[in-house]
């Protein structure tokens, strides 16, 4: 592989926090934040100008996951990763399995939809666009289980240990197409899963569990087929520069503890927005009852009580 392709050069110094932080990675991925940026906030002001509110901790999710995909493509980090591989896989990780969580957690769908103008009868603008995309075939696949799930496995195994991922390392554009591909298959996986955004495939809550759960043992597998090999099993890492003064097959095993790790770290903090939501839910229910009662005089209770009362003269 020629590194002089992305930028970088041979004798790269040892990784340092300090080095990985500096801002000398993709510029793409900075631009393309930057915009998501804008359209989100512009579309926070347009509700707010006319009198609707928009929930501060959307906006900071929205935010700190975009913060997270410039920190891991726009930095250093992206440097060193290409020549890394433990570096390269808290890329992935993050980009695949953090970032996702938090942009939707955002709730840039619901957002869009509340903020983008009706168009006139007859015309098509961007929100009558937006709703039928959400109601299309395409959507309904995308978003299924039936393919989310797999999508999801065959990112990591059917990249990493076939001769698929050193090609598409081999170029700039390989590399940015990889790390867009890992974090549409992250959006796509946990769209359903979160519940957030309003989509084709909303199961309950046990079910969202269940699909959650059912991707991440290959993550663990993943990272413990890594750290069992007895050699590097990736073509594009088996070669560190010697500058780094880097074991291949010790950075391929730090690699695995990585993966491994992140199986279990993002599966918490969904699971515990999703029991948020349960509990929110739950409670939302119990108010729309209380007005309900309120509204009818409490028919219900006042049925059940008259029916109690039949059963006991019965049994007089």
């Amino acid at each position: 592989m020629d590194h002089g392709e992305h930028g970088m050069t041979m004798d790269l110094p040892p990784f340092t926090l300090a080095r990985g932080l500096e801002f000398t990675g993709d510029p793409f991925f900075l631009a393309a934040c930057l915009v998501a940026l804008a359209l989100y906030g512009w579309a926070v002001l347009r509700l707010r100008r006319r009198g609707d509110a928009w929930p501060v901790a959307r906006t900071v999710a929205w935010v700190t996951g975009l913060a997270s995909i410039v920190l891991v493509m726009s930095t250093g980090l992206n440097q060193y990763g290409m020549v890394m591989f433990s570096v390269h896989m808290v890329q992935h990780m993050v980009i695949s399995m953090v970032s996702p969580i938090l942009l939707l957690l955002g709730a840039p769908v619901t957002l869009a939809l509340r903020a983008l103008p009706t168009a006139r009868r007859g015309h098509r603008g961007p929100r009558e666009l937006l709703v039928a995309l959400l109601h299309s075939r395409y959507v309904r696949i995308i978003s299924h289980p039936a393919f989310t799930i797999p999508m999801f496995i065959a990112s990591l195994y059917g990249l990493y240990f076939t001769p698929l991922f050193d090609w598409l390392m081999g170029s700039t554009a390989g590399h940015i197409a990889m790390m867009v591909h890992f974090l549409a298959v992250g959006l796509a996986f946990f769209w359903p899963i979160m519940g957030v955004d309003p989509g084709p495939h909303r199961p309950g809550y046990i079910m969202r569990m269940l699909e959650l759960f059912a991707g991440m043992p290959f993550h663990a597998f993943f990272g413990i087929a890594l750290m069992m090999a007895t050699a590097p099993m990736v073509g594009t890492y088996a070669d560190p520069p010697v500058s780094l003064g880097l074991d291949a097959l010790a950075d391929q095993q730090a690699a695995g503890g990585i993966a491994w790790a992140f199986s279990e770290i993002p599966s918490v903090i969904v699971l515990v927005a999703l029991l948020y939501q349960w509990h929110g839910s739950e409670e939302r229910q119990a108010r729309r009852s209380d007005r309900a009662a309120d509204r009818d005089g409490d028919q219900e209770l006042t049925a059940y009580n008259a029916y109690l009362a039949s059963l006991q003269s019965r049994g007089r």
